[in-house]
């Protein structure tokens, strides 16, 4: 290589990370500025450094199978700076894809930009919900800290108080604030995490989060702290069916619940498949089913939609959880009173069962079962399953890629390209379903299919919930995905 192509290499990859370094703070002023929340095929962008960004621009370019410039997605983001939008989440990827794919329609970038978002000031007017987490344990914390880290201008969800038992003293807010700022899987929390001795409070972002000692949640009074129409979120796993969480609702200041696992008599909803059967001024209590359950069912959605399942196996391969014992000791469970860090432990899923309850088509077609295993974190389900219609790889992987691209299961499903993927590298994604494009499967007379769907179960989980409650709120902004 001769000393100019090197020079010019060199200038390319410095215009590009300026450029990179303008997208961040574009982003950043349409968040803080305008309540615009942008995403990347969505990918997260916020908060995210320059090489962060410019490898998210080469996974876009690699899905779509077409070069996503960071050059033109500034000039789109300049477009949407420049037209008066209300408070929305937008793809960039997707922009930058269609506003090529379609550039000889519109006369400049903003005329594209305005077409495109021209339903945006349709979008009716939301109204900020306070949010009460009722118990604090691994689902609780990176909801807190995803809704503190999304906060903006507070005009969703406001996370305002959180419920434990016992007392509270400078010693016990000092620890949950630590197991708040840092986590051995999920890293640090990219925010600021004091205490409040005197408000018996959590000082996050500068923001106050009460810290409410109950027993029971009738004897709280939400008022007295000035939180009214709450949502409780209840990730304790202690109330489970309709009369234990209706309990919530005696309390001064609450208006629905949702609960981060399986109920029972009440809906179980795995956002993006079946959260429309049921609307938010008709129903108070939510369940957002289980992290497996929010991993298969959009995958099996896409697979029954378009090819029919006839009848099928689920083997969930999950990472140990808190009930399991660290030393082998007594156990209420078969198997799981053995040391966890250890042992490969099968035991019980009702993940088959309860896709059902989003997929009525399915009901009595699954049968499931589980595997905890040595990682804390980061699961993979398997999906063995008896077809309709005839089918193969290639037509799989293009149906699923479809989805993951534009429907209403663009949150809920992550195409993988890479013929690398292992647990750890899922940790930390957004989407409850990973699919691996690489490991499909199909029986030589192509009426067998075994798929392989990888999903982080605490952090893809969370932002199920999140999704959720936003909906059960009615806070869902105007979207462009």
């Amino acid at each position: 290589m001769n000393d100019k192509v090197y020079e010019k290499e060199l200038a390319f990859q410095a215009d590009r990370r300026k450029a990179t370094t303008e997208f961040i703070k574009i982003i950043s002023d349409l968040w803080y500025d305008k309540a615009i929340e942008v995403v990347l095929f969505k990918n997260q962008v916020i908060d995210k450094n320059v090489s962060d960004i410019i490898n998210l621009h080469q996974y876009a370019g690699e899905f779509v199978q077409k070069p996503i410039s960071i050059f033109d997605s500034v000039e789109l983001l300049r477009a949407i700076g420049d037209i008066n939008l209300p408070p929305a989440k937008l793809d960039i990827g997707k922009l930058t894809y269609e506003y090529h794919s379609q550039e000889n329609e519109h006369l400049n970038v903003k005329a594209f930009v305005l077409d495109k978002l021209k339903n945006a000031n349709d979008a009716e007017e939301i109204k900020p919900q306070d949010v009460v987490l009722y118990g604090f344990g691994r689902i609780g914390r990176l909801v807190a800290r995803e809704l503190m880290a999304k906060t903006g201008k507070g005009n969703q969800l406001r996370l305002r108080a959180i419920v434990t038992r016992g007392e509270i003293t400078a010693e016990i807010l000092e620890k949950r604030a630590a197991l708040l700022q840092t986590d051995s899987v999920h890293g640090q929390f990219s925010g600021t995490v004091d205490i409040d001795l005197e408000k018996k409070a959590l000082m996050i972002n500068g923001t106050t989060v009460y810290i409410i000692s109950a027993n029971q949640p009738e004897d709280i009074d939400y008022t007295t702290f000035g939180i009214y129409h709450a949502l409780v979120i209840d990730n304790t796993g202690v109330f489970r069916d309709k009369k234990a969480l209706s309990r919530h609702l005696k309390s001064k200041g609450v208006m629905r619940v949702l609960l981060t696992a399986p109920g029972k008599e009440v809906p179980n909803i795995v956002h993006g498949v079946n959260h429309e059967a049921y609307h938010p001024d008709k129903t108070k209590i939510y369940s957002a089913a289980s992290c497996t359950t929010n991993a298969i069912t959009p995958i099996l959605k896409v697979i029954e939609d378009s090819l029919g399942i006839q009848k099928g196996h689920l083997e969930t391969i999950h990472a140990y959880t808190n009930d399991q014992n660290l030393v082998d000791n007594m156990h209420s469970k078969y198997r799981r009173g053995r040391a966890a860090g250890l042992n490969m432990v099968i035991t019980e899923t009702g993940a088959g069962k309860a896709v059902s309850k989003a997929l009525p088509a399915l009901e009595g077609k699954l049968t499931s079962n589980a595997i905890r295993v040595p990682v804390p974190n980061g699961s993979l389900a398997i999906l063995n399953l008896e077809i309709a219609t005839t089918t193969s790889v290639e037509a799989i992987n293009t149906i699923v890629k479809k989805y993951a691209l534009e429907g209403d299961l663009v949150e809920q499903i992550k195409y993988s390209l890479s013929n690398e993927l292992v647990s750890s590298d899922i940790v930390g994604t957004t989407a409850p379903a990973i699919y691996d494009s690489k490991a499909t499967i199909v029986s030589p007379d192509g009426k067998n299919i075994i798929l392989y769907i990888w999903y982080d179960n605490e952090y893809g989980y969370s932002h199920q919930v999140i999704r959720l409650a936003k909906y059960i709120s009615k806070v869902r902004r105007y979207t462009y995905y």
